[in-house]
């Protein structure tokens, strides 16, 4: 819609007329002036003008000045309200894609799943919730890498830990070097909206850096961290053939003690459904922001009606053509 951002300008429309109006200078003393010769015409009264000469000319000057105020009063061409992403938290996913994660103990859809592919089908819909959100994306294993830096695009973030493969990083799990690169990358981040979920199914066998001591790093960084621990303990620790079944070394007391550390908690996943209901009390821990916010873009248009006053000026300025009486040539009587 149009719209004019000073619009108390249109207070001077009137304001030639007003100057028109004053009354003449006083030109009561002597001035100097020159001599007329043809005061006989001029008592006979003015020399009458044809009206479609002025005409054009004043409208001319009432369009160009009306055009030159609509230009002051700085028109806009305001569109349609577009939303802004809700300025919410900050918040870091670290998902362990090691060996272990690769254990059939996981039920989705009433099937036996392994448990990366339940990771991915519950953190999915997490991600998809949580709208005004930075979402960012860290992979470990051996090593900890980030997939995703922190972005509003939370459609690249689901894509990409769909697209996750078990044993990219290693086979084993570097905790610490999750948590340092997690609080690495929420330094810039507002301090009160920094938050890592740490999702894991095993204890720290990899890595340079202390879990413990990351705990301490990210606390001392204002980072909140809740741990989830993957595996259904349910299960026989000894398979059929009398071996050790895999993905049984779940650390649940470092676990504990990173989320204590950091103002956090720790859930057990044992399924598919334990899983969402811990990604649903997230929600409710760390609720979205309700603070919606748009902006309206805006158009200046004052170059046109500017452009206009100047195109009408031009012919302002052009000299007009005198007017002069053509001698008709007397023709000399028959003799």
């Amino acid at each position: 819609m149009l719209e004019f951002a000073w619009p108390w300008l249109f207070l001077v429309i009137p304001l030639p007329l007003l100057a028109a109006l004053l009354p003449p200078a006083d030109e009561t003393g002597p001035s100097a002036h020159l001599r007329f010769p043809y005061t006989g015409a001029l008592r006979r009264g003015p020399v009458s003008v044809s009206s479609s000469r002025i005409g054009p000319r004043v409208w001319l000057a009432v369009a160009a000045w009306l055009a030159l105020v609509i230009a002051a009063a700085r028109p806009q061409w305001v569109g349609e309200s577009i939303p802004l992403p809700v300025a919410g938290r900050s918040l870091m996913l670290a998902v362990d894609i090691s060996g272990s994660m690769r254990t059939e103990d996981m039920v989705v859809a009433g099937r036996p799943a392994m448990r990366l592919i339940a990771v991915k089908q519950v953190a999915a819909d997490f991600i998809a919730r949580r709208e005004g959100d930075r979402l960012g994306l860290i992979l470990f294993g051996d090593q900890a890498y980030q997939q995703v830096p922190l972005t509003f695009d939370r459609e690249t973030v689901r894509a990409l830990l769909l697209e996750a493969a078990i044993g990219l990083a290693g086979n084993g799990t570097a905790l610490g070097d999750a948590i340092g690169l997690a609080v690495k990358r929420l330094q810039d981040q507002p301090e009160q909206n920094r938050v890592v979920i740490l999702l894991t199914d095993g204890a720290n066998t990899s890595g340079s850096v202390d879990p413990l001591k990351a705990s301490d790093l990210a606390a001392a960084e204002g980072v909140r961290i809740y741990t989830i621990g993957i595996g259904d303990d349910r299960v026989p620790a000894v398979g059929p053939l009398g071996l050790p079944r895999p993905g049984r070394d779940l650390d649940e007391v470092t676990l504990k003690a990173i989320a204590d550390k950091t103002g956090g908690r720790y859930f057990r996943a044992r399924d598919a459904g334990g899983l969402e209901q811990i990604y649903a009390l997230i929600d409710e821990i760390e609720p979205l922001s309700e603070d919606q916010q748009a902006f309206r873009p805006i158009d200046e248009l004052f170059a046109w009606p500017l452009a206009l006053a100047l195109a009408l000026s031009v012919l302002l300025a052009l000299p007009t053509p005198q007017w002069r009486p053509q001698r008709v040539a007397r023709e000399s009587p028959d003799v």
